[in-house]
């Protein structure tokens, strides 16, 4: 069984209603179990600025799905819940983010594991951290609480904590 973090976000609506629905709604699947939810974080447009505000959440689950298994299930849920195509990183009803699938790299046209930006977001490391502190980046092989002191001594703060 493999070890997957999850990125959930957004911006319209009822945005805690509608992290808490995607949980709800990965859980229910028979491919994926949620181990833990962190707590969820109020935080700045990233990319596009125009927009309200995103409520963000990590979540491990542990799962015997491939990783394009996995983005299918994401997609399927985002597509279940609403999701509208719109610009990139604009406003979105739910965002699914594969962030780390266990300690592997994978690239290819659909997917790309590690998540590319997770370092550069404090909205994703800061779940993360909460969740698992000591969890290595397979790809520089630093903690992610590591990369998130990087972005707290830039000055980087867009991101609270809501414990919710």
């Amino acid at each position: 069984m493999k070890k997957c973090y999850l990125g959930l976000g957004s911006n319209l609506s009822d945005r805690i209603g509608m992290i808490s629905r995607a949980i709800r709604c990965l859980a229910s699947h028979g491919g994926l179990a949620i181990a833990q939810v962190s707590s969820f974080y109020r935080s700045k447009p990233w990319g596009y600025r125009d927009q309200p505000e995103f409520i963000n959440a990590v979540i491990e689950v542990h799962t015997f799905l491939e990783p394009l298994e996995l983005l299918e299930v994401a997609k399927a849920t985002e597509a279940v819940l609403g999701r509208k195509l719109r610009r990139r990183w604009g406003p979105r009803e739910i965002d699914i983010d594969i962030l780390l699938y266990d300690d592997e790299i994978v690239s290819n046209g659909d997917l790309e594991i590690p998540h590319p930006r997770m370092c550069e977001r404090g909205f994703v490391l800061a779940p993360l951290v909460e969740i698992n502190a000591d969890l290595i980046h397979p790809g520089t092989g630093r903690s992610v609480s590591s990369h998130l002191a990087d972005l707290l001594s830039k000055g980087e703060t867009q991101w609270e904590d809501l414990s919710i």
